[in-house]
This record gives C-alpha cells, sequence and structure tokens, in this order.
C-alpha cells in the first residue's frame, strides 16, 4: 500500500514539474552563478552578471510559456503546496523583467561598484532572494508560505548589509534583521495556532475552513491577525513600516530599489492567496477581511504620504512614498473581484518600472553631488537636462498625474473600487476613495521638490560636466516607456 501511495505521488510530482519551469530555471541558475564566482573568484564580476542576466532572459521565456497552460484555469499542484494561477504567471513576468533591469543596476551604481568585495555575491544572493518571490507568489500552503517568506528575507538581510563600511548602513542591516526576525516568530506563532485550531497547513483544504469555523472566533481572529503580521513586514502597511526608511537610507540606492519594488509585488500575490479562501467561503463571518484592510490602507496612505512630505533625503523621501504606494494598492485588493486584481497587476508594474527609474536618477545625481539631500540638486536641471526631464516624467508617474503610466494605473484602481462601492454600496470603499485622492494630491507637494530644486533654485555653481551613463539612458527609456503607457495603457492592461 505504501509503495502504490509513493508511486502515485512520485507520478503526480513528475507532472507538476512543468508548472514550476521557471523556479527549476532560477535554481540552475543559482548554481551556475555560484560555480561562476568560485571558479573565477574576483575576476568574476562581470561574468557573474551577464550568466545571471541572460539567465533571467530565459526565466522569463519559461514563464511566458505557462501561460496558454493556465488559460483554463488555477491548478493546485505539489500535494497542495503551491497554487499556479494566470495571476501568479503574470506577476512572475513582472518581477522577472523587474528583476533583469535591477541586475544591470547592480554593476552601474558608483557605491556599491566600488565595493571592496566586489559583486559576484550579490549576483548569487539576488537569484535566490528572486527564487524566493517565485514561492511567495506560488504559496498555498502555511508551511510553503513560511519558507518562502524566510528565504526572501535572510536574502534581503544580506543585501541589505552587503555594503557594511559605514556606521549608518550596519546599522540599517542589523535593525532590518532584528525586525524581520521579530516579524517571523510572530507569523511562526499564528501558523501554529491555526494548525492546531484546523489540523492542516493547507489553506484550500475543506477542513480549514471547517476546522477554524469551530473554534473560539476571539482565538481565531489573533492567529489570523499575527500571520498578517508576517506579510504587512514584507509589504510595509502600517503599522509594520517602521523599518522602512532607516533600512532604505541605509541600503545601498540599487538594494533599496529591489526591496522597494520586488518584494511587494510577491506580499500582495502572498495577500491574495491568503485571503482566497476565507472570500469563497461564505459563512466565514468571524473576520473581516475587508473592514481591516481598508482600515490599514487609510491609515497607510495617510501616513505614508504625510511623512514623505517632510523629509529631505530623497531616499528616505522614496521610502514613505512605496509606502504610501502600498496602502493605494491595497485598494484594489479590498474590492475582492477580477477587476481589482487586474488593476493591481497593471499599477504594480507601472510602480516598479517609475520606482527603480526614480532610484536610479537618485544614483545619477549622487554620483555628480555626492549627497542624497535633495537640496543638493539645487540648479542641475539646466545643467543636466535630459536627467532631470526624465525625472521629472517618472515623478508625475509617481504622482498618478495625465498623461502617465501611473495615471492609468490609479485610474484603473479607483475605477475597479467605485464599481465595487456602487454594487455593495460598502462605506469603506468610498472612504478608501476618497482618501486615495486627497492623498495623490499630498504626494505632489513631497515629489514636486525635486524638480523645484532642480529647476527654479539657483547654485552659484556654473559649470557642469555632461555625464552620459547607463543609469541615465536606462531611465531615459523607462520615462518614454511610462509616457507611451500612459497615452496607450492597453498595450499592457490586454497582456494583463
Amino acid at each position: 500500500m505504501l509503495i502504490t501511495n509513493i508511486s502515485a505521488q512520485l507520478t503526480g510530482i513528475l507532472g507538476d514539474l512543468k508548472y514550476i519551469a521557471p523556479e527549476i530555471w532560477l535554481s540552475l541558475l543559482f548554481v551556475v552563478v555560484l560555480i561562476t564566482d568560485l571558479l573565477f573568484g574576483r575576476n568574476s564580476e562581470k561574468l557573474c552578471r551577464t550568466v545571471a542576466c541572460v539567465g533571467i532572459l530565459l526565466v522569463l521565456f519559461q514563464d511566458s510559456k505557462l501561460i496558454p497552460v493556465l488559460a483554463e484555469g488555477g491548478k493546485l499542484v505539489f500535494g497542495g503546496m503551491l497554487l499556479e494561477t494566470e495571476l501568479s504567471v503574470v506577476l512572475r513576468l513582472i518581477i522577472d523583467v523587474g528583476a533583469f533591469i535591477l541586475l544591470l543596476y547592480f554593476g552601474w551604481d558608483t557605491q556599491l561598484k566600488s565595493h571592496s568585495k566586489k559583486l559576484s555575491d550579490l549576483y548569487s544572493i539576488s537569484i535566490a532572494a528572486i527564487f524566493g518571490l517565485h514561492l511567495m507568489i506560488l504559496a498555498s500552503n502555511l508551511l510553503s508560505i513560511y519558507l518562502a517568506i524566510e528565504m526572501v528575507s535572510i536574502a534581503s538581510y544580506l543585501l541589505v548589509a552587503y555594503r557594511s563600511e559605514n556606521a549608518f548602513t550596519a546599522e540599517a542591516g542589523l535593525k532590518y534583521v532584528l525586525f524581520g526576525a521579530a516579524a517571523s516568530a510572530v507569523m511562526l506563532y499564528g501558523i501554529s495556532l491555526l494548525y492546531g485550531f484546523t489540523g492542516t497547513l493547507d489553506l484550500f483544504d475543506e477542513g480549514f475552513m471547517q476546522g477554524l469555523s469551530g473554534v473560539n472566533h476571539t482565538a481565531a481572529v489573533l492567529a489570523l491577525v499575527l500571520v498578517l503580521v508576517g506579510i504587512g513586514f514584507k509589504l510595509s502597511f502600517v503599522p509594520m513600516h517602521f523599518w522602512v526608511p532607516d533600512v532604505y537610507e541605509g541600503a545601498s540606492t540599487p538594494v533599496t530599489a529591489f526591496l522597494s519594488t520586488l518584494p511587494k509585488v510577491a506580499g500582495f500575490a502572498l495577500l491574495v492567496n491568503f485571503l482566497t479562501p476565507f472570500i469563497i467561503t461564505p459563512t466565514w463571518k468571524a473576520f473581516d477581511f475587508g473592514l481591516c484592510l481598508s482600515v490599514i490602507g487609510v491609515i497607510t496612505m495617510i501616513a505614508g504620504n504625510f511623512a514623505a512630505v517632510m523629509q529631505k533625503n530623497a531616499k528616505r523621501l522614496l521610502a514613505y512614498s512605496s509606502i504610501g504606494h502600498t496602502g493605494f494598492a491595497l485598494m484594489a485588493i479590498v474590492t475582492f473581484n477580477a477587476q481589482g486584481i487586474k488593476a493591481l497587476d497593471f499599477y504594480l508594474a507601472v510602480y516598479i518600472l517609475a520606482n527603480i527609474g526614480a532610484l536610479m536618477l537618485v544614483s545619477y545625481f549622487t554620483d555628480i553631488t555626492q549627497s542624497e539631500n535633495i537640496e543638493s540638486y539645487k540648479g542641475l536641471g539646466l545643467k543636466y537636462p535630459a536627467a532631470s526631464i526624465a525625472f521629472v516624467i517618472i515623478l508625475i508617474s509617481l504622482t498618478g498625474l495625465p498623461v502617465s503610466a501611473g495615471f492609468a494605473g490609479k485610474l484603473l484602481v479607483f475605477s475597479s473600487v467605485y464599481s465595487t462601492y456602487t454594487a455593495n454600496h460598502n462605506i469603506w470603499l468610498l472612504i478608501l476613495t476618497i482618501t486615495g485622492a486627497a492623498t495623490t494630491v499630498v504626494s505632489l507637494f513631497y515629489y514636486i521638490k525635486i524638480p523645484l530644486y532642480l529647476f527654479l533654485k539657483r547654485t552659484e555653481v556654473t559649470e557642469a560636466t555632461p555625464r552620459p551613463s547607463y543609469l541615465l539612458s536606462s531611465a531615459l527609456i523607462i520615462a518614454v516607456i511610462l509616457l507611451l503607457l500612459g497615452v496607450f495603457p492597453d498595450w499592457l492592461s490586454s497582456f494583463l
């Protein structure tokens, strides 16, 4: 009997391998990059980078091959440990495109590139983090959820502390580890409670919801809140946001770009997977996730955007703005429908592009001014017009003004929330819409500070040396893409 079961399980596993082809390629890529580093030592930086970038392109190809396979709907694989859906394929495509840009960006940042250890290790750590992000998107079992988050967390700790030659960076890395360990412990306690209540770790097992419905509601809510704490740490929504400003400011700028974009995409996918069993179970009334996430979204948008107004450091400003963007993206989640998820896909895609582009230009101007303070940009707009104009376009998209991809993304989110409100008249959806519109206006006040210093402030320095670089070229390409997607949003939305 046991041999028969083992045989059936092995057959099932072999049949499911086609659904994780991108993850298989990522694991092989990690090994190849690691071996390349070991074989060539300090001279392997450029080779490791080339291997990593080519490998990610191959992973993207594997992602695209899954689209027709999953057209018929979602599928639980590997005994319910992972959930393959069209959403999981789309978000992995978004993450891998962002990862390709970031792998290039790592080698263009002057401060990171000057590191005494070189960057070979950084590429292997990044590939491991991307693998963990893929697993976060797919995870549908409490055990796979925890393991995926821990894999990403450990890789993220290493990325933040990679350039640790100054005290502030070392402090940021230590703070990230301590807060991350605390969030992980809290989440693990919540998972253990859920397992004790239900007797299963599988979120989509019928016994999970039945078991949870049969226990004391207060205890069940406590367990769910503890798990949300772990997910919230990755999404950095209030009140799990306190680590963000210091860590983003202390980390290398490309690492900040990584942390502020890709883990958020995976975190939202994980949140959708975690919520799905509760949403599709009409008898579940113990905990109103819609109310909880609506309150969190409102507070997160307000806290992130108003705190950003007071910032003078460019990276710290973008850190608080990323918190505000998390709150805005939660609006799409709260709709709990396909329209909201489609709007979320578009919003996250353009947010990743814009945020990476903005931080590329922060690196560019830091090389010029040797400072990350916005006041150091004074008078540089006319001296470096291409970079400054690209910066303005990218900030317009982050604000959500016409005509930009950010405007199209926010419009899609507002439309999904308002259409859901007209259908069920949930007052919290209306509050979310009003808060989203108000905080979009607030965001204009802090984003506009950068163009203000670039173009309207004057400096005594009159000479400027043209600084063509890959950072500038990439930022210009991103700015053009954001404008094109603002004019023709169907190019992206029809694909998603």
